[in-house]
């Protein structure tokens, strides 16, 4: 069954949503990576659960090349803090879209590619009790997130993470590092590793919707 997407303004945000088939209320979030927008993530969808809400939000930062971002523009790397204002953000969205539309903000599933990934990873740092699953694709923990990550921290979560080990924009070794800090976090991970460089393999694809399912 093919489920038709629709974009939708809300407040600030510009999201892109398929609504599930059936009555489901699980919202499946998905953030796009730099320069991407609320039509990045589609190409995953044919893969994960269709009795699911599933929102892309388009980033809150303009890109000076193009598309937008998570963070505002800045020359150094990703950080928690540098994260944080689109973390507020996003759980407000959650509070506020899900009262207007049906589904159940109050805990969701999160995957991110690339930045994308580093923001669910700083969602569920700061917020772990509004994040059910999450997966990290192609991305990396934000620097800052071993100064705050307690050993209990992900205690009772089950993540995903996938990257390839051809990957120039982001290598593999940032995998690892996130991995390695979920784990010492209480968190079970499932770790996927292809040979792809940086996008996501169709086994991992795969893993993916089971993972989710």
């Amino acid at each position: 069954m093919k489920l038709e997407t629709q974009l939708i303004y809300f407040e600030d945000w510009v999201l892109r949503v398929r609504p599930p088939a059936g009555q489901g209320k699980r919202i499946l979030l998905m953030l796009h990576g730099w320069q991407g927008d609320e039509n990045a993530m589609w190409i995953f969808a044919h893969r994960l659960p269709a009795d699911v809400w599933i929102v892309t939000p388009r980033a809150p930062h303009a890109a000076p090349q193009g598309g937008y971002s998570w963070r505002a523009p800045a020359p150094d790397h990703a950080t928690v803090d540098s994260l944080r204002p689109s973390a507020a953000a996003l759980l407000d969205l959650l509070d506020t879209w899900p009262r207007a539309s049906g589904p159940d903000g109050s805990s969701v599933d999160v995957v991110g590619f690339s930045q994308g990934a580093a923001m669910a990873f700083t969602l569920a740092l700061l917020h772990p009790a509004r994040v059910r699953k999450m997966a990290v694709l192609a991305g990396f923990a934000p620097e800052g997130a071993e100064q705050m990550l307690a050993p209990d921290r992900f205690n009772g979560k089950k993540f995903f993470v996938a990257h390839g080990a051809k990957d120039e924009t982001i290598p593999i070794a940032e995998a690892r590092r996130t991995v390695q800090l979920m784990e010492q976090a209480g968190a079970q991970v499932i770790f996927c590793e292809s040979s792809a460089a940086h996008k996501l393999s169709v086994d991992c694809l795969k893993a993916l919707g089971v993972y989710l399912s």
